[in-house]
């Protein structure tokens, strides 16, 4: 008798631990949110983990007061907090369309309705936890693709989608091992897959509430980085970081004793465009350039260039492995993209003058010179009467460097 209440103790204290956990990730998410914009994906987690302590207080009083409450409730909101905590973890990574919404809440729907069936059909417990583990690795199957088959998932994110993998497979085999097993695989039956139960349900509260966090700290600093590397209206890289890059691809050049060219440009006449029609039309003229411009330089060198905003309405290209033949036929293409465009920013067509230096790669080429001479090149495109592209010499470039 002593061993067993003793082991109801432990059970308890598990389950309280499990509630304490939920209610604790809680308020400190409740704390962050009161300095915060409101965010849906926050609020969501924090929904989820309030449910969660909750089902997992009811199941603490689960002989105490009817199970309706204790096994039917209780499942209910681990349905419900199980779909609104993967539900936060896409959109954190901000891929919960409208149509996912839709599945997910008609999954959840399903299994809830489902669940309450087979308890109203008095079906054993082991059919319960059958049904319960399946529904719930349901939830996670998209997570998990997604995370681990993203190509650009940083590791934390591949490594969150194994585990979250991981988890799911466990609840399949808790499912099976149920199957054979029934009702011995219980939570509330002593034995090993009791203990399993409460090691698996530790590391996924553990995994859910850290992953969660990490994958948050995770996206702030991709945006404060995003913020601080690109131009917010244009959104090409901005001028510091545009040098950076160009320097350290210049360098892996030189390795290599390959050509780099470098394009300067900006709109022919764009003081009179602000002046004639205002400040807020020249900033949507630059918008509308520089989105046509990304789109014909993917097509034209396969995403190998690095694009950026000097200042102003002055811009620049610098494309690896493009000699001067090819770079003057690719600003050529370019200024063609604006010239030939049917544009609803302006009453009015606006065009690009180009500047244009090609050189032979090297350590100790300085990114001013570089832009200097594409500068001259610049200033005599305009000079011919603009929406001209103007190269210079390559020789004497070198020789400037």
């Amino acid at each position: 008798m002593k061993s067993i209440m003793s082991f109801n103790l432990d059970m308890k204290t598990i389950f309280i631990s499990l509630v304490f956990g939920h209610i604790f990730t809680v308020i400190l998410i409740n704390a962050y949110r009161k300095h915060t914009v409101p965010d849906r994906s926050v609020n969501a987690f924090f929904l989820s983990k309030l449910i969660q302590a909750i089902a997992w207080a009811l199941l603490i009083v689960r002989g105490v007061v009817p199970e309706l409450l204790s096994i039917v409730l209780a499942n209910t909101l681990l349905f419900v907090g199980a779909a609104l905590e993967t539900s936060a973890l896409l959109m954190l990574q901000q891929v919960f369309s409208k149509r996912l919404k839709r599945l997910y809440l008609i999954g959840t729907v399903i299994c809830i309705a489902g669940f309450a069936l087979i308890y109203g059909l008095g079906v054993s417990e082991g059919a319960r936890i059958v049904y319960a583990s399946v529904a719930t690795a349901m939830f996670l199957f998209y997570p998990v693709y997604y995370m681990t088959t993203d190509r650009a998932a940083s590791t934390l994110k591949r490594l969150m989608g194994i585990l979250y993998g991981i988890v799911a497979l466990s609840l399949l085999l808790r499912a099976g091992a149920a199957i054979q097993l029934g009702d011995q695989v219980g939570l509330f039956t002593q034995g090993m897959y009791q203990s399993f139960s409460f090691i698996a349900l530790y590391l996924i509260m553990i995994l859910g509430n850290t992953g969660y966090v990490l994958l948050s700290k995770e996206q702030a600093d991709a945006e404060l980085l995003r913020i601080a590397s690109y131009d917010e209206m244009t959104g090409v890289l901005n001028r510091r970081t545009f040098m950076v890059e160009s320097r350290n691809m210049i360098h892996q050049l030189a390795m290599r004793q390959s050509q780099v060219s470098f394009i300067l440009f900006d709109v022919d006449s764009y003081k009179t465009i602000n002046d004639t029609y205002g400040h807020f039309t020249g900033d949507r003229v630059l918008q509308d350039m520089t989105d046509r411009l990304k789109e014909r330089l993917s097509e034209l060198t396969g995403e190998r260039y690095i694009f950026g905003r000097y200042g102003g309405d002055e811009f620049a290209v610098l494309l690896p492995d493009v000699d001067e033949a090819k770079a003057g036929g690719i600003a050529e293409q370019l200024r063609l993209t604006v010239a030939n465009s049917d544009s609803h920013v302006l009453p009015v067509p606006y065009t690009i003058s180009l500047g244009v230096v090609s050189v032979q790669a090297q350590r100790n080429i300085q990114m001013n010179t570089l832009y200097e001479l594409s500068d001259h090149a610049l200033y005599n495109a305009k000079r011919a009467g603009k929406n001209q592209v103007a190269i210079y010499n390559q020789e004497q470039a070198e020789a400037a460097l």
